[in-house]
């Protein structure tokens, strides 16, 4: 894994939801931190998300998520992530997602779930200490 460049992460948008301002918002945020950002676009598939972050070597990927498609579409990312053996990729997430429901992604496998008005800065902290740490040389 090449330590000389900056984290480089996918922000994506799966599934029908068409609503991406937030999307726009966090690749912003990611970008002015100094990372490489690669936004999807919409109406993505788990497969397409997932294939775009190994062909990007991607370190990260945000999904999206205001459909009420979550339970569906969070999983299926992990799941393709599994089959391509990249689950080492960081995969967090961000939406309108009840409380029990990001309890339960956590614990499949979604590293962190953003809902609306988490502080940016706690967002770019995050992926910068979790993508940094996939990138760390092995001791």
């Amino acid at each position: 894994m090449a330590l000389d460049r900056p984290l480089r992460v996918i922000v994506a948008k799966a599934g029908l939801d068409g609503h991406d301002r937030g999307a726009k918002v966090i690749a912003r945020a990611l970008r002015d931190a100094g990372m490489e950002v690669i936004y999807t676009g919409l109406f993505q598939t788990p497969e397409q998300i997932v294939q775009t972050a190994i062909q990007e070597d991607a370190d990260g990927i945000g999904l999206s998520i205001l459909s009420g498609a979550h339970m569906t579409l969070f999983p299926l990312v992990l799941e393709q992530l599994a089959a391509q053996g990249a689950d080492d990729i960081v995969f967090f997430g961000g939406g309108t997602i009840p409380p029990e429901d990001v309890e339960e992604l956590t614990k499949r496998g979604v590293r962190a779930i953003f809902t609306p008005g988490a502080p940016l800065q706690e967002i770019v902290d995050f992926v910068r200490r979790e993508c940094g740490k996939r990138r760390a040389p092995a001791a």
